[in-house]
């Protein structure tokens, strides 16, 4: 009985009952041994005095072994150290004292819980392990909803708010200490969110609290504590916790909204740049679409001119042109632009100040984007602070830039198809022209055939007339002329063979020897030499001697020389050919060059046609010119890359 009294003066007036002894007849089990906790008792030298069933499982350690020892001697030392304080202070001040323990080798958290009298203590042991568990998983969860950018609101069962994460404060500018412990309604007056939405903020939350759902999203405007209007998308999951039921997850997606609504202007924008034919026309739109939807103020695009071989510019932005007083052109080698081209990789330099071999080193723009468009040229777009440009901007920049370049390819594509149609119909009308000059010479032709036969008849018949002995030779000879002049026509215009190096005045002597030109007609002033397809150059030269030919009523001069320098302010390369012969055309003489029609065919067979297919055949450029009284022609032969009259 003395074991008894000790520990029912130890016990406190709450637990008395649940450590009585038992009075069952057939047991004398003491009740601390059939609890779960482990219990036992200290005298004031911290001596065991009694120990249940759990904590000798506990210690390791059978009730006889620690009976009447010291605790700190016969503790594990993990647990042992954890003890001191606490009970040192419960029998010093005579107080109840709680403590958590962790027993290393079980992995097993207890909480430990003395009660003091002036014999020693009572000691129970809780296994707390799971609870401690839950609230590191619950400090984790903590930890990790105050760092997400997402505002993390919590609700209990009534709908009121428990927990409210930083978030919410950073980015809606909602204070936390307003929200906590209120009714959710709170939110929407605070967020000035219109009846229509909060209504349906409410359904939501019902829905998910009773398992209607397994989540809602919501898209809802708001306007902060600044008077700013934003949009945020609200999510809601049900949560398993104690305190609470539903979380609200709330990101604000004003800014995405925004990109979105500008990638789908652009879009459209696409639809207007699609309207245009004029390359110069689809690049103001795209500079002004980018000012007016990208807020890019300082803007341009330089697109590559072909035949100069520099980046031109084409467009520009009205601040660009008021700021540095039109735009510059960027040849081979010049700046960030060229460096972009050549690349054709967009860049972004965030400060100015720090780049090498810049354009303009005094320039004022702080930061700026380069972006390639296409094989076309570059846009470029700044500002006068550093660091001004983000990731968004870069996007919406290259798709600007993307929408532009295929706006551009297919400007170009349809120009070359007009280009390409207008050459057919073109050749189709000078086919059509051939068809009627072959078909009226050869008529003409076979006329004067019959003439002579019809002469010959007359002769056989006694009938005397004179008639030239080579009038038929010369009349076939006149028609297979005109077959070779249609083949030679017919072959493809930029069919040539091999281009070598020929001698102008021999060539001239050669094809003036197969033309109907009086060779002594002809002065060569000037020595030089070209490369060219050797028989296509001359059937071009012979077909120059017959149209003058053609044209000669009476002794007729032809010169032929190099085109003076001081003549052509371009200086370009290549040689003339002048008569004083009639022009044989009331018409204009470009006519001659490409007719649409039998009357720009005055003179016999095709003449200055096979000139001009078989100078574009080389990428020559043939010109003709009369002078004021008609008596005379000046044939040019230009951009005669090859040509040396040195």
């Amino acid at each position: 009985m003395g074991a008894r009294r000790v520990i029912e003066r130890r016990i406190p007036a709450g637990h008395h009952d649940v450590y009585r002894w038992s009075t069952v007849a057939s047991k004398s089990i003491p009740p601390v041994d059939r609890v779960t906790d482990a219990f036992f008792a200290l005298d004031s030298g911290f001596r065991f005095t009694y120990i249940n069933e759990r904590a000798q499982a506990l210690l390791k350690r059978s009730r006889g072994e620690l009976i009447g020892r010291v605790m700190w001697d016969e503790l594990p030392r993990t647990i042992e150290t954890q003890f001191p304080d606490g009970f040192y202070r419960a029998m010093d001040e005579q107080i109840p004292v709680s403590f958590e323990v962790y027993h290393t080798r079980l992995e097993t958290w207890f909480e430990a819980r003395a009660y003091p009298s002036e014999d020693g203590l009572s000691v129970f042991m809780r296994d707390i392990t799971e609870r401690k568990d839950r609230e590191t998983k619950l400090a984790q969860n903590a930890a990790v909803v105050e760092s997400i950018r997402d505002g993390v609101i919590v609700l209990d069962n009534g709908n009121r708010i428990v927990s409210v994460n930083e978030a919410v404060e950073a980015n809606f500018r909602i204070d936390r200490s307003a929200l906590l412990g209120e009714h959710v309604d709170t939110l929407p007056e605070l967020a000035s969110i219109d009846d229509e939405h909060a209504l349906e903020i409410g359904r939501s939350i019902d829905d998910v609290a009773i398992g209607a759902a397994d989540f809602r999203e919501l898209e809802v405007p708001f306007t902060d504590l600044h008077g700013n209007e934003r949009i945020c998308e609200l999510r809601l999951v049900p949560i398993e916790d104690e305190r609470a039921n539903v979380a609200g997850i709330i990101r604000d997606v004003t800014k995405q909204r925004a990109h979105d609504q500008i990638i789908e202007s652009l879009h459209e924008l696409t639809r207007w740049l699609f309207q245009s034919e004029d390359p110069d026309e689809i690049c103001s739109i795209a500079v002004h679409a980018g000012s007016d939807l990208l807020e890019l103020p300082i803007s341009g695009i330089w697109l590559l001119d072909d035949t100069q071989g520099y980046l031109d510019p084409v467009a520009g932005t009205a601040k660009a042109h008021d700021e540095f007083g039109g735009l510059p052109r960027f040849r081979p080698g010049e700046g960030l632009a060229w460096d972009v081209y050549e690349s054709g990789e967009l860049e972004y330099y965030d400060d100015l100040n720090e780049v090498e071999d810049l354009y303009n080193p005094a320039t004022p723009l702080q930061s700026e984007i380069i972006a390639p468009v296409g094989t076309h040229g570059v846009l470029m777009t700044g500002s006068f602070e550093p660091n001004r440009f983000d990731e968004s901007d870069l996007d919406l920049v290259s798709t600007l830039v993307e929408n532009t370049t295929v706006a551009l390819d297919r400007a170009e594509q349809d120009q070359l198809l007009r280009e390409r149609t207008e050459q057919l119909e073109r050749q189709t009308e000078r086919l059509e022209a051939v068809a009627n000059v072959l078909s009226n010479d050869i008529k003409e032709q076979i006329r004067t055939i019959s003439d002579a036969l019809e002469i010959e008849r007359a002769e056989a018949s006694g009938v005397s007339i004179s008639v030239p002995d080579e009038s038929v030779e010369a009349t076939l000879g006149r028609t297979e002329q005109l077959v070779d002049d249609v083949r030679e026509f017919a072959r493809n215009s930029r069919s040539v063979g091999m281009r070598t190096l020929i001698d102008l005045r021999t060539a001239a002597e050669d094809a003036l020897e197969r033309s109907e030109l009086d060779p002594m007609n002809l002065e060569i002033e000037t020595d030089a030499t070209l490369r060219a397809d050797d028989d296509r150059f001359g059937r071009l030269l012979e077909s120059v001697f017959d149209d003058v030919a053609a044209r000669s009523t009476a002794e007729t001069t032809v010169r032929m020389g190099a085109i003076d320098a001081d003549e052509d302010s371009d200086s370009v390369r290549g040689f003339f050919v002048a008569d004083d012969a009639e022009t044989g055309s009331s018409g204009p003489r470009d006519r001659l060059l490409d007719p649409v029609g039998p009357e720009d065919l005055t003179l016999p067979g095709l003449g200055l046609v096979l000139a001009r297919v078989i100078a574009e055949a080389h990428d020559w450029t043939i010109t003709v010119e009369t002078t004021d009284s008609g008596e005379g022609t000046r044939i040019e032969f230009r951009d005669i890359t090859t040509f040396d009259d040195d």
